[in-house]
């Protein structure tokens, strides 16, 4: 269990590192329009990527 979770976080700091490395300007666009969206919006939002996250991990480990 531990090995999977460490291997979850790899995962995400891999993909956090190749979009700061290969888009470190369009990150700072992104940055800014999340600031202009509200924090309802955006905690909809985080559930839904939560949800994508908790189906594709299921559909891989099923």
């Amino acid at each position: 269990m531990i090995d999977e979770i460490l291997l979850g976080i790899g995962c995400v700091a891999v993909i956090e590192g190749l979009v700061l490395a290969l888009a470190p300007n369009r990150l700072e666009d992104i940055v800014t329009m999340l600031r202009e969206i509200g924090p309802e919006r955006l905690r909809v939002l985080g559930v839904c990527v939560m949800a994508f996250g908790v189906f594709v991990v299921w559909l891989a480990r099923g």
